[in-house]
C-alpha cells in the first residue's frame, strides 16, 4: 500500500482507496442503529470487518440507507487497565451500503464501560474525530 500526495492508496486489488486514516481488522460483534429512523429498519446485529479513527466497515442484516445517521456499539477487544471490559459507541453517516455490508464515516466515539452482560454502563472517555 503506497500513500500519494493526495493521500490516496492503492490497496491489495490495485483500486484506489480515499481513507485519510488507516483501518485495522477487527472482527468483533457490532450492534447498529438508524437514527431518526421512520418507518425503515431501525437496528441490526453483525460483525466488524475493519475499523478506524475515521471510520468502520461492518456486516449488516439489511442495506442502510445511505446518508443517515447509525450509531455502532462494539465490544472492544482490550480491557482498561487490563481488567474493566469497554465498548465503543460512535454515531456516523452511511458511505457505503449493500444488502450485507455498511461503511460509516465516524462523527464523533466515545468508549463506555460495560459490565459482564456486555451492556454499557458509564462513561470513561470521549473525543471528537475529526
Amino acid at each position: 500500500m503506497e500513500i500519494s500526495a493526495y493521500g490516496l492508496r492503492a490497496n491489495s486489488e490495485g483500486t484506489t482507496d480515499r481513507r485519510e486514516t488507516s483501518r485495522f481488522p477487527v472482527r468483533e460483534e457490532v450492534r447498529y442503529r438508524v437514527l431518526h429512523a421512520k418507518g425503515l429498519p431501525a437496528s441490526g446485529v453483525g460483525k466488524t470487518l475493519d475499523i478506524g479513527s475515521g471510520g468502520i466497515l461492518f456486516t449488516t442484516q439489511e442495506r442502510l440507507p445511505m446518508g443517515r445517521l447509525v450509531e455502532v456499539a462494539v465490544n472492544w477487544p482490550v480491557r482498561l487497565g487490563g481488567a474493566c471490559p469497554l465498548q465503543f459507541v460512535a454515531v456516523g453517516k452511511v458511505v457505503r451500503s449493500d444488502a450485507t455490508e455498511a461503511a460509516v464515516q465516524i462523527a464523533r466515539y466515545e468508549f463506555k464501560t460495560r459490565g459482564t452482560s456486555g451492556v454499557a454502563v458509564a462513561a470513561v472517555a470521549a473525543a471528537a474525530a475529526g
